[in-house]
């Protein structure tokens, strides 16, 4: 029997897990007790990896639709050439803007920047990722505010923190390991603010109940009260920011009467959040998709990052403004993807940047592509548009997860090229295909991962490929064969050899990895960044700004802020109640492709879409435990699902888990004008019992 330490790629945290292997099957999965994210602790679906396609798996071999609409399958090298010359007449007749991908958090950083450098840099194409549905908006306020993609924060933090603000976030349900770390923490006040009853709002000390997206209000009007009342750290505002005086004279007309009306908390409460924080010697604030998918995002995120600069609230241990990320590679994609960014950061214009990164890979500057990628939604509106001809989506489930997502289901219906690769054949986005390319998951890859807390970790292979299986990596490099790349390829052969290039493109960056090699991750407690060469790592757990310093040119942080917008989509006669969504029982995942092969998990969820109702509302409407109810959106969309009936949500707002495709056919299309991260959270919508029907 032997064990491999690898890496959980299901959520942000990417814990460690200890698989124990015997003639190729996995007998078991321990989580890895010396892993300082998860410390020998696992929630069910790491602990379930072993369950990989075992109930669900597609043949080795690809598919291509024929004449008839049928998927046939065919050889990798058949399918290579003719994906190769489908894509190269599309370029010919209508320019590398009409290619496009999205991608996902869920791969390793080496075959990010592999598909990136086929899809980018050769095709001039566009590649997002569903990064942009949970952190895209994190990602602008870290770079406005601090200068650069940077959370700064150890989850040891949650440990060492006496005073703990969650703001849109679960943890219970979302990131268990992260309850686990709270939990931990025996000196602790847990302040929850969300305008549910959440199962974490449930275990709090303090339950804020806001009205939805008026959070921004509320941070505007604490910042208010703690100037207020003098709450603040003059000498770390001074020393460590700048424009606080015009954040200041903008906070003045957010008085708490103005806030209280706003968000529906009492005036009391106000001053008392604000007492919490002041009397807080280690303040904590943590955000995730209850903050990142709003019209108003970026903004509200980082009204939460000036509560920690005004107070000195960060940069210390247990302290600081603090974004969870949704996926195990997110951070991953934000550095290492050439899609927003450069390889390690920086501006495609910025002329320092692009000659570094093109030393680094042996490329020219004209073979490195000189802008950012079109952001999701754009893809999916040009494609509708006519202008966007090919589509590779790879490990992700647009046509369920997208938001308003039958916008997708038309957009698949005018491209040339339809790809699709997946560890399954049957999900929502796969079944449309005209291309599918089969991969292996996670259990017979190898590659690095950056956690939400800047950790790179190891994924090495637990199972050996059988015949015709490839890797997502194989795949890129395939395709990028066949279309004639030639040496372009040939530093970008194995995940190793890519590894080494994104850690030239990283170095003298904020996000350098240059000390960090594949030898060292291996078994290890993996490595923060960062991490550059020849430093010495004396700690496992290590935090940003501790000296005050930030990425901006003048090295202080930004006060970030703008007066506050109108709801674009505030809630009317016709559709007077709200939607809100996110995820709902620690088994389920995303678009439940996965967890569906964890038996445990799936018996604790219904097949049938359900959403959650106040007993008033459902009483008004007729409407009883479990009966079928129609839901109409503001987006013209209608879906069905079974009531569950709880007064853990407030009487106009009803909440329905994203795992169901029913659920993203009602949210809008409507984005943060920085981040463009869809607005998931807030939906108007109406309510009617069906009758006459059997």
């Amino acid at each position: 029997m032997k064990k491999v330490q690898s890496t959980c790629n299901v959520c942000s945290l990417a814990c460690n897990l200890d698989f124990y292997v015997e003639n190729e099957q996995i007998v078991k999965v321990i989580p890895t007790p010396h892993y300082p994210v998860n410390k020998g602790f696992s929630c069910i679906k790491g602990i379930s990896l072993d369950k990989q396609n075992t109930k669900f798996k597609p043949s080795p071999l690809p598919k291509i639709r024929n004449v008839k609409g049928e998927m046939q399958e065919t050889t990798w090298e058949e399918a290579y050439d003719y994906v190769a010359k489908k894509l190269f007449e599309i370029k010919e007749t209508y320019g590398g803007d009409s290619i496009a991908a999205i991608s996902t958090g869920q791969l390793p950083l080496e075959e990010m920047a592999l598909f990136s450098h086929v899809m980018r840099n050769f095709l001039r194409g566009h590649v997002d990722g569903n990064t942009r549905l949970c952190m895209a908006t994190s990602v602008v306020a870290h770079k406005q505010s601090f200068g650069f993609d940077a959370p700064p924060y150890t989850l040891n933090d949650f440990e060492l923190s006496d005073t703990i603000f969650l703001i849109g976030a679960n943890p219970i349900v979302t990131h268990p390991i992260i309850w686990s770390r709270i939990r931990n923490n025996p000196n602790k006040k847990v302040i929850v603010i969300d305008p549910r009853r959440s199962e974490t709002a449930q275990r709090s000390d303090y339950h804020y109940a806001l009205n939805g997206k008026t959070d921004i209000y509320l941070f505007y009007g604490l910042a208010h009260i703690l100037i207020e009342k003098d709450y603040l750290d003059h000498n770390y505002i001074e020393a460590h920011t700048e424009n606080f005086q015009g954040f200041k004279d903008l906070v003045a007309e957010y008085t708490p009467d103005v806030v209280a009306k706003e968000t529906g908390l009492s005036i009391e409460s106000l001053y008392e959040m604000a007492k919490l924080i002041h009397t807080g010697e280690r303040v904590s604030f943590w955000w995730t998709m209850g903050v990142n998918q709003g019209y108003e995002a970026v903004r509200t995120a980082q009204s939460i990052i000036n509560l920690a600069l005004m107070t000195g609230n960060i940069g210390r241990p247990g302290t600081g403004a603090n974004s969870i990320t949704g996926q195990c590679n997110a951070m991953g994609s934000r550095v290492f993807s050439n899609t927003a960014g450069l390889y390690g950061g920086g501006d495609y214009d910025n002329l320092v940047r692009r000659k570094a990164v093109c030393e680094a890979l042996q490329i020219t500057d004209e073979q490195l592509i000189n802008k950012p990628t079109l952001p999701y939604n754009a893809i999916i509106e040009k494609i509708n548009s006519g202008e966007i001809k090919a589509l590779w989506i790879v490990s992700t489930n647009p046509r369920h997860s997208w938001t308003n997502n039958t916008t997708f289901q038309e957009a698949l219906e005018k491209l040339e090229l339809f790809i699709v690769q997946d560890i399954y054949d049957d999900t929502h986005t796969s079944q449309d295909a005209g291309v599918f390319f089969p991969v292996v998951s996670g259990l017979k890859k190898t590659g690095t991962y950056i956690n939400t807390e800047r950790r790179l970790s190891a994924m090495r292979p637990v199972l050996s490929k059988a015949e015709h299986e490839k890797t997502d990596l194989e795949v890129f490099l395939g395709v990028g064969q066949a279309l004639g790349m030639g040496s372009l390829l040939y530093l970008w052969q194995t995940p190793e050899a890519i590894f080494e290039l994104m850690k030239k493109c990283s170095k003298g960056m904020p996000c350098d990895i240059t000390g960090v090699t594949y030898k060292a991750l291996e078994g290890s407690a993996g490595i923060q960044w960062p991490f550059r060469e020849g430093e010495t790592l004396e700690e496992d757990e290590r935090r940003l700004f501790e000296d005050g310093n930030y990425y901006t040119p003048s090295k202080k942080a930004k006060f970030m802020f703008d007066k506050i917008m109108d709801n674009p989509l505030p809630t009317t006669a016709q559709f007077p109640y709200i939607l809100n969504t996110g995820r709902d029982t620690v088994g389920q995942w995303h678009t439940q492709v996965r967890s569906r092969e964890i038996g445990v998990a799936e018996d604790a969820y219904a097949a049938q879409a359900y959403i959650y109702i106040h007993p008033e509302l459902a009483k008004e409407k007729g409407i009883k435990e479990n009966e079928i109810f129609e839901v109409a959106s503001i987006n013209g969309r209608t879906s069905r699902f079974a009531a569950r009936i709880t007064e853990n949500v407030t009487v106009n707002q009803l909440y329905a888990p994203m795992h169901y495709i029913e659920t993203n056919n009602l949210t809008p299309s409507l984005y943060d004008p920085f981040s463009k991260e869809p607005s998931y959270k807030t939906t108007p919508i109406n309510i009617y019992k069906i009758v006459g029907e059997c």
